[in-house]
Parts: C-alpha cells; sequence; structure tokens
C-alpha cells in the first residue's frame, strides 16, 4: 500500500510539471525578471516622490553625487543600456544632464521616462532575442 501510494503522488507531481516543461525555459525568467522590475520601478519612484524637494541638492559629502544626480544618473543609465541594444538615445538628452537636471518634477519625469523605455523595450523582446551578443564597453 505505501509504494501504491508513494508511487501515486509521483505520478500526479509528474503529470502537474509537465506543463512547466513542455513551456519556453525563458518564460520564467521573464516573468520573474517583469515582476522585480515593477517592483524595483515603483519602489524608486516612490523614493523620489517622497523625498523633499531641498533634498534633491543635497550630498553626504563633497565630491559625492547629489540626490537628483543619483536619480538622473539612474534614468541616464537606463537609455544608454538600452542604445548598447538597438534602441536611440532621446534625441532631447544631453550630455551633463546629470547635473543640470536638478528640479524634483524634471528629475521624476526623466527616471518615469527611462523607466517605461526599459518596459517598452522589453515587451518587444523576443527569447530569440536573447541570443544577441552585444560589446559593452569592449566586451
Amino acid at each position: 500500500m505505501k509504494k501504491l501510494l508513494t508511487a501515486s503522488i509521483f505520478a500526479v507531481c509528474l503529470l502537474n510539471a509537465r506543463p512547466f516543461l513542455a513551456q519556453d525555459p525563458l518564460d520564467g525568467l521573464w516573468q520573474g525578471y517583469d515582476g522585480e522590475w515593477r517592483h524595483v520601478s515603483q519602489q524608486l519612484i516612490a523614493l523620489a516622490e517622497a523625498t523633499p524637494v531641498d533634498k534633491f541638492a543635497w550630498r553626504p559629502a563633497p565630491g559625492v553625487r547629489s540626490t537628483s544626480e543619483v536619480y538622473m544618473h539612474i534614468a541616464m543609465g537606463n537609455f544608454w543600456l538600452l542604445s548598447v541594444t538597438g534602441p536611440k538615445m532621446p534625441a532631447d538628452m544631453k550630455e551633463g544632464m546629470e547635473k543640470s537636471v536638478t528640479s524634483k518634477a524634471d528629475v521624476i519625469a526623466w527616471l518615469k521616462r527611462s523607466l517605461d523605455a526599459v518596459s517598452q523595450a522589453h515587451l518587444a523582446e523576443t527569447p530569440k532575442d536573447l541570443e544577441w551578443k552585444v560589446q559593452v564597453e569592449g566586451r
């Protein structure tokens, strides 16, 4: 009886696992990525929105990025990383914006725009696209 019960449980587990085995292995990767991306993006925007206006100019020490510079560094980094894979940099994105865009509203707008650009680029990707090899900084 014990062997029959063990065999039955094993068969049920195997039958329930079959649909997962038939799926593209990248589906699970993307599902996890999507959830994490949304979560982190929402937290980042919530943090930026909760940051008081006067703290956007705050630096923890001389020579260290200010709060606005950190947010803009993330936004510009998102666009730059996308450009390595194909999408063009925004035409209105200029060098030095990390230091020149400092108002809370402008910084948050760029941050949201960059996060949206990553999301849109991700939606356009196919599993075949993951086979691409890209050069980043000569590597």
